[in-house]
């Protein structure tokens, strides 16, 4: 009964169209995940985003998109004044106080008796007295036997001396004051990141340098030249390539006062989908990357699927380097515009303009299917449902 009613849908619909009807859900997937060559070049009157501009990219744009030297530390944060030179809460202090014999304070009975025996003439021998280390209040104070209560906040070491010497005088013998800054608790800087040993290196007079600090903390864990410096100060949030910074003396400026130095490793990254080699992030480094390179970090192109002329870079980029195209689209917040390059890797010029151009930070790479893989993936498709089903169709017929 079955076959009978079969092959009356058959003779009714006719065996060609019953099979393609069967075979349409399979078919509507045939088609690539992303858009092809021609669905791309139509993004700027039929995509969603507003603005979309294509870019083909020549020698003269990847020259305008080469990477553009950017302002360092000197030119963002300047050369600060040397810190650690006066007292805050929080330091610690080493009080040493030397008083001519005979001592009248700071000094035992046994040196005074071996004054009283050996004369005049020994009235240049002194002994110091070295106080425990005193640690500065949460009010800016410390206390000082015979000196009382004195006020070191925001003061420096040698005037603290002054003052305490002024204080002991007519109490103790040609009293003599050293204050040293034992412990930095306050002016220092931090250390984070891609080091040894995160630390806070304390900042003295002597004006420590961002090498000094990244050497403080044991330098780096990765090489050199994948690692990207990072100070921020205050509202300031400036990044370079630590390997610029070797370079040039300049900016290995002066740190100031909290702060914060992170050490990155390779903090940018690009994207690459499509019929690239591997869809996949990739990272880079701050030193730079061009497209040449990034084609190679992603294993090229796919032959078998990947249209030549189909590589497209997608980016939000700074109007003013494409100044003829940023006329009336409007921008998103921070000032950027939606920008497709379009690759053509048939052209052997093309290879000398991607070693120029620059790869920005979360940059995506696609790569369209070539019509040619479309068919054989359609070619594919029909081989493996329709022929099936058309073998069903000829044994029921026959039958």
């Amino acid at each position: 009964m079955k076959k009978i009613e079969l092959r009356r849908m058959n003779r009714k619909v006719g065996g060609f169209p019953l099979i393609a009807a069967l075979s349409l859900p399979l078919l509507a997937g045939c088609t690539s995940v992303g858009p092809n060559t021609a669905t791309v070049m139509k993004a700027p009157t039929e995509s969603a985003v507003q603005g979309i501009q294509i870019v083909e990219m020549t020698e003269t744009i990847a020259r305008r998109i080469q990477a553009q030297p950017a302002p360092g530390f000197a030119e963002t944060l300047g050369q600060a004044e040397a810190v650690g030179g006066k007292v805050y809460p929080g330091d610690t202090l080493e009080i040493s106080i030397w008083e001519a014999p005979p001592a009248a304070l700071f000094s035992n009975n046994a040196s005074n008796a071996a004054y009283m025996a050996e004369g005049i003439q020994n009235l240049t021998t002194s002994r110091s007295t070295q106080l425990p280390e005193l640690l500065v209040g949460p009010d800016g104070t410390v206390t000082v036997p015979f000196a009382g209560r004195l006020t070191v906040n925001d003061r420096t070491p040698s005037q603290i001396e002054k003052e305490i010497t002024a204080r002991l005088r007519g109490k103790a013998h040609l009293p003599q004051v050293m204050v040293r800054l034992l412990r930095n608790a306050t002016s220092t800087a931090t250390v984070v990141g891609e080091v040894t040993n995160s630390t806070r290196v304390p900042l003295t007079p002597k004006g420590e340098r961002l090498l000094d600090a990244l050497a403080a903390a044991g330098g780096t864990r990765q090489p050199i030249n994948k690692i990207t410096v990072q100070i921020s100060r205050g509202n300031i949030v400036q990044s370079m390539p630590l390997e610029a910074v070797i370079r040039d003396p300049r900016q290995n400026i002066v740190l100031k006062t909290d702060d914060v130095i992170t050490a990155f490793y390779q903090p940018y990254s690009f994207t690459a989908l499509g019929a690239a080699g591997k869809n996949e992030e990739v990272n880079f480094e701050a030193t730079g990357l061009t497209l040449a390179q990034a084609i190679g970090r992603i294993g090229g192109l796919q032959d078998a699927r990947a249209d030549p002329k189909g590589m497209f870079l997608f980016r939000w980029e700074d109007p003013a380097l494409v100044p003829e195209l940023a006329q009336g689209v409007q921008a998103r917040q921070d000032g950027r515009i939606p920008v497709i390059y379009r690759v053509n890797m048939k052209d052997p010029g093309t290879y000398f303009s991607m070693q120029n151009f620059a790869m920005r930070d979360k940059d995506v790479i696609f790569v369209s299917n070539s019509p040619t893989a479309e068919l054989q993936r359609f070619i594919s498709i029909i081989a493996s449902t329709i022929l099936p089903i058309a073998t069903v169709d000829n044994l029921v017929t026959n039958n």
